[in-house]
């Protein structure tokens, strides 16, 4: 759905990942770890999972769906089996941990990492390096994703569905190109060729970067440093975004981190610039947990660029609390009061299962509970707003 055929009411929406059926759950661990497996058994089922998300959505109320990931591993797992040019090498780390936060809060996190690994996950993150060209080899497993979506709308606008992917900042390490830039460039240009799929089929691309603000929170950098490679990860973006309609990008960042005392995470206020220098047409955020909610006061003094649209998270991936109606709708409000309520839409903090696991943190049930509230307090907001 385009920024200008939002009407007169806040629309509802998410971040992308939903827990996985236990039955899917075990397809794809069989595939993940290179068990027997049937692959029709597995494309019957993770066609079938994404009807029932989807309208699971809908009975919420969300206004604008997506698959919930379910063939996926993970946002960021997915993306080695649509690239070439990469290799597994476990051991290699990733980018940035939460070291920071993890010599803060060492007992903390020993037992939060540790319930983590006994947590389910369908299969481990290994990280990916980069030995030679990047290429795009998904074309075939993204086709089924956006078919197996558009027939879960049943006819439906595919302008009221959208589609999760990684930002090129968030593919794995480089040591086959002669500097970074170079390298995300490279990135940049095979994951176009993803983002563009997505649109030519209807929907909407949503990117997904945690890692703009992991630089800023966890990067053993310094602030010029920093900065210079924020912009980098910028620049890479808008040069895959190239030649798509701004009003088909949602743009999501977040901190990576779900429960956990987060006092490491940057201010949105030190990166808003950057985020907004992002060619999308919304952008998404981390507004309901209780190290961001007080940000909406940043919208004071910073000014939205026309056509452009909030998605706030106004229900929090970090806690099994469903938050209330009545605070939704607050929350909407205080954004609409300073942007415009034509420019709101409410949303999610992040995701509700990243990665595919047996034990997400947030139970399935709260999820949907979560999105009912959401609902209730998108209506009620809508109320004050527009006194209908």
């Amino acid at each position: 759905m385009s920024i200008d055929d939002r009407g007169d009411r806040i629309l509802t929406t998410h971040c992308g990942s939903l827990p996985r059926p236990v039955d899917l759950l075990d397809l794809l661990r069989a595939r993940a770890s290179g068990d027997d497996h049937d692959p029709e058994a597995m494309a019957t089922r993770v066609r079938s999972a994404v009807a029932e998300t989807v309208q699971q959505q809908r009975d919420c109320g969300i206004d604008l769906v997506t698959d919930g990931e379910q063939g996926k591993l993970g946002f960021f797992s997915y993306v080695g089996e649509r690239l070439g040019g990469f290799e597994q090498r476990p051991g290699a780390g990733f980018p940035f941990t939460f070291e920071a936060e993890e010599k803060a809060f060492p007992e903390y996190y020993e037992q939060y990492f540790g319930a983590a690994m006994m947590g389910g996950t369908v299969a481990t993150m290994v990280p990916l390096v980069c030995t030679g060209p990047v290429t795009y080899r998904g074309g075939d497993a993204l086709q089924r994703d956006l078919d197996n979506l558009r027939a879960a709308l049943g006819g439906a606008d595919p302008a009221t569905a959208f589609v999760p992917s990684i930002a090129p900042s968030g593919v794995g390490h480089n040591e086959y190109y002669g500097s970074e830039q170079e390298y995300f460039f490279a990135v940049a240009d095979a994951l176009h060729t993803e983002y563009r799929a997505i649109v030519h089929a209807g929907f909407s691309v949503q990117i997904d970067d945690p890692f703009l603000t992991e630089v800023y929170s966890f990067a053993p950098l310094s602030d010029s440093d920093k900065r210079k490679r924020a912009e980098m990860y910028v620049e890479a973006i808008n040069h895959a975004l190239r030649g798509i309609p701004e009003d088909k990008v949602r743009f999501h960042t977040c901190y990576s981190i779900n429960e956990g005392p987060r006092v490491h995470d940057v201010p949105l206020g030190d990166i808003i610039d950057l985020v907004l220098a992002v060619n999308a047409g919304v952008y998404s955020f981390e507004a309901a947990n209780p190290r961001h909610e007080h940000e909406y006061h940043l919208w004071e003094s910073v000014a939205l660029p026309d056509g452009k649209a909030l998605m706030p998270g106004v229900i929090t991936h970090a806690s099994n609390i469903v938050e209330h109606p009545q605070l939704i709708a607050e929350r909407l409000v205080r954004y609409a009061e300073l942007v415009g309520r034509e420019n709101v839409i409410a949303g999610a903090d992040c995701g509700f299962s990243s990665q595919a696991t047996y034990r997400p943190e947030v139970h399935p049930t709260v999820v949907w509970e979560k999105f009912r509230a959401m609902a209730e307090g998108a209506r009620l907001a809508t109320q004050r707003l527009w006194g209908a």
